[in-house]
């Protein structure tokens, strides 16, 4: 069973016939597993003693487990759940906001009509104008098809939604940009491209999101070469970026370079191609890549355009097996794949001061205590372990940057400033095999990475 988790917290109303009860209420709880979390008292009732008892499961069904310990104590009974993480959802999660007051007539006729068509006469004469008169200078959009959602796979866009609110939330709580959930009931290459591209005058950038392997390599380069804003598809740019970051500081750690160590990638979808494709760019000694068939085979025909890629760029003593054979003697591992598809053993044979990336969420491709019983430094997906490798250290501050220099495009070189950006936000004397990347609340990151992301397109601009 994996660590209670306020993602599944529920609130408990227990009738108690004694106030002496509480104490029984609550121990039940931890005797079952849980983890109380808040316990109020409400009121008398009736000749009962009325409390909500809060508390953290690990799933639903341990939640039912948490519920049948207390109403199994004599003297106890449970009138009511409340699943917390659901009533947080009841109507979402954003909304939207005025930024100017309308208390006067004067206040209506310069925010709309007549005086608004002042300012699109202006526009229309000069559309670059947009930038500064409308919402277009800090608003993302937030686009996926629901085919790859979370760990869920292909679930429809009505479902993506919630994940896509919850995004926009964290565009706005990390870097003041107001984003907003585009989820597409088509998952036709040609009608995704089409309608992002009639929708992107009103966006100053475009954040595609579970979006399956391998059409969203395509999706992203179309749109690229068609729109005159950023387009980033974060489950590949912004998972690289903070793995590199976070590769940079373990490295640092155990005092290995990345010139001299070898990475397996264990899952070469989204999140391990564009992994590869920015180590190998900041030279990275080499890159062994392992899908379900094992080690990447550039001669396998099964192989689509961006992995046959790979598998011919990496791999340079041809190795060839399973993911023992791959991990055999390598210093890193990095999991982008599924839960538990990494034994203790292959963790044995790596490098000495390894590192391991089990990324998999919610369950990781090794159990992090198994891990590091081998591995000098382990990091994962969750925010419940030490290295938390999470994509909100990386794409709010870079959308921030590239808002805040009028970006048309994005380049490998604003991931790799991002990722030393916040590589660099984790002061030396901080270092340690246990803090080897900022946590997401840290509030130098964002502000850190969107410097550097300007900075570089600004430098970027000057050179070309």
């Amino acid at each position: 069973m994996s660590a209670p988790s306020a993602s599944y917290s529920v609130t408990m109303r227990v009738a108690l016939d004694s106030a002496s009860d509480i104490a029984a209420a609550s121990s039940a709880v931890a005797d079952a597993g849980g983890l109380v979390t808040a316990l109020d008292v409400v009121e008398p009732i009736g000749g009962h003693m009325i409390v909500d008892i809060t508390c953290n499961a690990s799933d639903d069904e341990h939640a039912d487990k948490l519920r049948a310990a207390v109403e199994a104590l004599a003297g106890a009974h449970v009138s009511a759940v409340s699943d917390r993480t659901f009533l947080l959802h009841l109507g979402g999660t954003i909304s939207v906001e005025p930024k100017v007051a309308l208390k006067t007539r004067d206040d209506l006729s310069m925010a709309y009509t007549p005086g608004v068509a002042r300012i699109s006469s202006a526009i229309a004469k000069d559309p670059s104008s947009a930038r500064n008169l409308t919402i277009k200078r800090n608003t993302v959009a937030v686009v996926t098809d629901g085919s790859a959602v979370l760990g869920l796979g292909n679930i429809g866009p009505e479902a993506a939604l919630p994940v896509m609110e919850g995004k926009a939330l964290l565009f706005k709580r990390f870097a003041g940009i107001d984003a907003w959930p585009v989820c597409l009931a088509t998952q036709d290459v040609d009608e995704i491209v089409r309608i992002v591209q009639c929708i992107a005058p009103v966006y100053g950038g475009i954040n595609l999101e579970d979006i399956a392997a391998p059409r969203c390599f395509e999706i992203e380069a179309r749109l690229r070469e068609l729109l005159d804003i950023p387009v980033f598809h974060d489950d590949q740019h912004g998972t690289a970026t903070v793995v590199y970051a976070a590769l940079v500081n373990a490295l640092r750690v155990v005092g290995k370079k990345m010139s001299d160590v070898t990475v397996v990638v264990l899952g070469v979808g989204a999140a391990g191609v564009a992994i590869s494709k920015l180590l190998l760019a900041e030279g990275v000694g080499d890159i062994i890549g392992v899908n379900r068939h094992g080690i990447l085979d550039p001669d396998d025909e099964r192989l689509d355009v961006d992995r046959q890629w790979l598998a011919s760029h990496t791999n340079r003593a041809r190795r060839t097996g399973d993911l023992s054979a791959a991990l055999a003697g390598a210093d890193v591992l990095i999991g982008v794949s599924g839960p538990d598809l990494v034994t203790e053993a292959q963790v044995m044979s790596m490098a000495e001061k390894s590192i391991v990336f089990a990324l998999a969420n919610p369950d990781p491709e090794i159990d992090p205590v198994i891990a590091r019983r081998h591995a000098a430094i382990v990091a994962t997906g969750r925010s419940d372990e030490p290295n938390q490798i999470n994509n909100v250290l990386a794409f709010p501050g870079i959308f921030r940057g590239l808002l805040d220099a009028g970006a048309t495009r994005i380049s490998e070189e604003v991931e790799i400033a991002a990722g030393r950006a916040i590589a660099d936000a984790v002061k030396p004397e901080e270092l340690s095999a246990d803090y080897i990347v900022p946590t997401v609340f840290n509030p130098h990151v964002v502000t850190a990475v969107a410097a550097a992301v300007a900075e570089t397109v600004r430098a970027g601009r000057e050179t070309n």
